[in-house]
């Protein structure tokens, strides 16, 4: 499994639109077969950095979610505000994979 974190520096006046564009995501991306842990805004601290973090099963996974997510008439939606709206400044995605599975629950270090 791979997971994409999308780093966002985003205009602190446009809060609200990247709140709407994150909310678009989550229904657009798991339709189009991503598994979508969250969009996550600023709360304390920057009021300019914010985070998309998905995972995928593998690179070619990807591609064809990522031509899924192109026909997909609400990401194109999606896509075209932020071009209109101007929110976002800057995008990095990096691809991470799992390096502490298995997990321990919080109950198992008493």
């Amino acid at each position: 499994m791979l997971t994409c974190v999308i780093r966002y520096q985003i205009d602190p006046t446009k809060q609200d639109q990247f709140r709407t564009y994150a909310q678009n995501w989550g229904q657009a991306i798991p339709r189009n077969g991503a598994e979508l842990i969250g969009y996550f805004a600023p709360h304390e601290g920057s009021t300019t950095l914010a985070y998309g973090i998905y995972s995928i099963p593998s690179l070619a996974a990807y591609e064809a979610y990522r031509a899924r997510l192109a026909q997909d008439p609400l990401g194109r939606e999606n896509y075209a505000f932020a071009q209109k709206e101007k929110f976002i400044l800057r995008e990095d995605r990096t691809w991470l994979t799992l390096a502490s599975n298995p997990h321990g629950s919080a109950g198992d270090r008493a």
